[in-house]
């Protein structure tokens, strides 16, 4: 057709008609487009919709990447009225067309990532940040390869007497639990028509969702992902798979909880990445040849990993409740150290088959964008790999008692973590300038919504006694 547009994605509408043909049921598609805090922003268009979007993309305004968590405009990106808030284009990722499960009348997603009108890349847009480090390692002749663990609380919707979030009685049979069930298979019976319903509506998008646990706190959970070669794959699984989730346990009547730590007496919840590299022969660079101990691009690749995370950790701990989760023995790391089959480090490197040796990132929380974090990983693996970075001594036995030695200087809090980022030549390099400065910005001003609310806690604290 004379309006048809290519698509900078690769998208094509060969694509969007043979879903539309498979899928007479569906009604209408939401569009979501990731924002550096991991929103989904976009909107639901009705099916005879579709064909349009695929031929030509979708006007949005560039505002929509320079929001903070609330939705508030962040004027200090630049995407606001520096640029008189213009349209630019978003457009289909090529498979991430899927039904929703579950849904009445039927529905369907799409991923969309924005593009200038010319059809440059808008690199305010995290995934293309993970796409240039994903291009990097390519132009090194190594492909990435990775999965996400996603960590989560189901919560009740109301509070107790005193205010506290409380975990979700079963949604089986009412059963009310306040114990750390900790791998517990029968406190997961209590939440079995939820989990099902998740793993049929993963099914339905492609994702490979595979073990559920009960972790280490009342009401939290536990989803795995199997291993993707692609590691772009790997973060639209974890974006996807949150979703799926959060209206999933929104329609079995409870609330699914992604904040890094909602339960002041307990674990918080993480989503360590798995990373592997490969060659070009598709050989595990990282495995280690005949008498070697390790791989030598291992210990590099630990070694760039352990060098820059102080400067990273604002995309790893990116709100001010991420901050919360780093506690000694609560089984989030506190400092830049390494150890084999050790749980108590910053950076694992799980037992195992050699042929399939990887990393274990562990410092991010469940709240961090998994399109910036794997993009950080991967810049600090590139310079690692350069520089032939030496990570140090590894760990043995109790990593937290041994972390004072191997602070590297990490941020005490998230202000100083954002001061970090923002002077990070590094961390420019890792998201790209753009999307550094979005994303610096937008912290900031999270920053500073925070530092001038007057809490309950301060009250509580002052009221009466100063």
């Amino acid at each position: 057709m004379s309006d048809q547009v290519t698509s900078p994605s690769g998208s094509t509408p060969a694509e969007a008609q043979a879903f539309l043909d498979a899928h007479p049921q569906i009604e209408a598609i939401d569009i979501v487009l990731t924002d550096s805090n991991g929103v989904g922003r976009g909107k639901i268009v009705r099916r005879h919709e579709l064909m349009s979007l695929y031929r030509g993309g979708r006007h949005m305004p560039i505002s929509v990447l320079g929001l903070d968590i609330t939705g508030e405009d962040v004027h200090e990106t630049g995407l606001i009225w520096d640029s008189g808030d213009e349209d630019l284009r978003a457009w289909p990722i090529p498979g991430t067309l899927k039904p929703l499960h579950g849904t009445s009348p039927a529905r369907a997603q799409v991923l969309m990532s924005m593009h200038l009108l010319d059809g440059t890349p808008m690199t305010s847009d995290p995934r293309h940040a993970l796409a240039a480090q994903v291009a990097r390692l390519n132009a090194m002749g190594l492909k990435p390869a990775g999965a996400f663990e996603l960590e989560f609380f189901l919560l009740a919707n109301d509070r107790d007497a005193d205010g506290r979030v409380r975990p979700a009685s079963a949604v089986l049979d009412g059963r009310r639990s306040p114990k750390t069930e900790v791998y517990s298979v029968d406190h997961l019976h209590g939440m079995e028509p939820l989990f099902s319903d998740i793993y049929a509506s993963a099914k339905a998008q492609g994702i490979p969702a595979e073990t559920v646990i009960s972790e280490y706190a009342p009401g939290q959970y536990e989803l795995t992902l199997n291993y993707r070669t692609d590691i772009m794959q790997a973060a639209d699984d974890l974006v996807m798979l949150k979703r799926i989730v959060r209206a999933a346990a929104r329609r079995h009547g409870v609330t699914a909880c992604f904040m890094a730590k909602p339960i002041a007496d307990y674990a918080g919840s993480g989503m360590h990445l798995h990373v592997s590299m490969r060659d070009e022969a598709g050989q595990n660079v990282f495995t280690e040849a005949d008498g070697e101990k390790w791989s030598p691009r291992l210990l590099h690749a630990l070694g760039g990993l352990a060098a820059t995370m102080a400067e990273s950790m604002l995309v790893f701990a990116p709100h001010a409740n991420s901050w919360r989760r780093f506690v000694a023995q609560s089984y989030a790391p506190v400092a830049p150290t390494w150890g084999v089959n050790n749980r108590s480090v910053a950076l694992r490197v799980p037992a195992g088959d050699a042929k399939n040796r990887r990393i274990e990132h562990r410092p991010s929380g469940v709240d961090a964008n998994p399109y910036l974090v794997a993009a950080t990983v991967l810049a600090g693996i590139v310079k690692g790999l350069e520089e032939k970075l030496d990570p140090g001594p590894e760990i043995e036995g109790n990593g937290y008692e041994q972390a004072a030695g191997h602070a590297h200087d990490m941020p005490a809090d998230w202000r100083e973590a954002i001061m970090r980022a923002k002077a990070s030549a590094f961390l420019k390099e890792a998201l790209g300038k753009d999307m550094h400065r979005t994303f610096t910005a937008i912290k900031e001003a999270e920053y500073l919504r925070v530092a001038r609310t007057v809490s309950e806690l301060d009250y509580h604290l002052y009221l009466h006694e100063v």
